[in-house]
C-alpha cells in the first residue's frame, strides 16, 4: 500500500526546518527511522541542516542534481520509517517524481520541505514539480513586518534590497540575507529600489 508524497512550503523564517527537526525527533520517539536529506546546493551548514534557534542535526544524505532517490532509498534506507527532504526547491524536478515513486514502491511516506518561490517571485523548479504531484500540500505560514501574511522573499546584500541576480544565493553567505514580507510591501520596496535607479 503506497504512502503519500508531502510538500509543506513557505516563506523564510516560517519553521520549515524546525518542523522538520520535530517530525525526526517525533518519529525517533516511536522507537522509528527517520532520514534526512538535503541538497548539496544548500550549503549552509555543510552537511547539516540548521534552524533560525541555532538547532542543528547531521543529514544522512546530501543529494546531488545527479542523484537518483529512488534508487538511494532503495540501496541505502529501505528499512527507513520516513523520508525529510529539507531545501527541497533545490531538487531536479525528476528527483520530485523520484520521491513520489518512493511512495508507491517502496510504500514510505516521504515530507519535503521547500520555498515555492525566490527571491525574484520565479518559482524553483523543484517546488514546482512537487506542487504539481504532490499528495498533499501545506502552506506553512509567517507574519511581515507590517502584520500581514509573508508571502515573498527579499534578497538584500549588505543591507540593500536586490532584485536581480542570480536565483541561488545562501543566507549568511557573501552579505547575503533574506526577509520575508507580504506582497504589499514587496512591490513598495521593488518601486522604490527603481525610483533610487533612476536617481542615480
Amino acid at each position: 500500500m503506497s504512502k503519500k508524497l508531502y510538500f509543506r512550503y513557505g516563506a523564510m523564517n516560517c519553521g520549515k526546518t524546525t518542523h522538520l527537526l520535530m517530525t525526526a525527533h517525533n518519529y525517533e520517539e516511536q522507537e522509528m527511522t527517520p532520514v534526512i536529506m538535503k541538497a548539496t546546493l544548500d550549503t549552509k551548514g555543510g552537511d547539516t541542516i540548521i534552524n533560525r534557534m541555532g538547532e542543528t542535526r547531521k543529514v544522512d544524505w546530501l543529494i546531488k542534481s545527479t542523484d537518483n532517490l529512488l534508487a538511494i532509498v532503495k540501496d541505502h534506507y529501505s528499512c527507513a520509517n520516513c523520508i525529510l527532504v529539507d531545501e527541497a526547491q533545490f531538487l531536479e524536478p525528476i528527483q520530485a517524481d523520484q520521491l513520489l515513486q518512493v511512495t508507491i514502491q517502496l510504500a514510505i511516506p516521504v515530507i519535503a520541505y521547500g520555498l515555492r518561490t525566490d527571491a525574484f517571485n520565479k518559482g524553483w523548479a523543484g517546488s514546482t514539480r512537487l506542487l504539481q504531484i504532490a499528495d498533499t500540500i501545506e502552506e506553512m505560514k509567517t507574519i511581515c513586518k507590517c502584520g500581514s501574511k509573508a508571502t515573498f522573499v527579499i534578497r538584500m546584500n549588505n543591507g540593500q534590497d536586490v532584485f536581480e541576480g542570480n536565483q541561488v544565493a545562501i543566507d549568511g553567505e557573501d552579505n547575503i540575507t533574506y526577509e520575508s514580507v507580504c506582497k504589499t510591501c514587496y512591490f513598495d520596496r521593488l518601486e522604490q529600489s527603481k525610483q533610487e535607479i533612476l536617481r542615480k
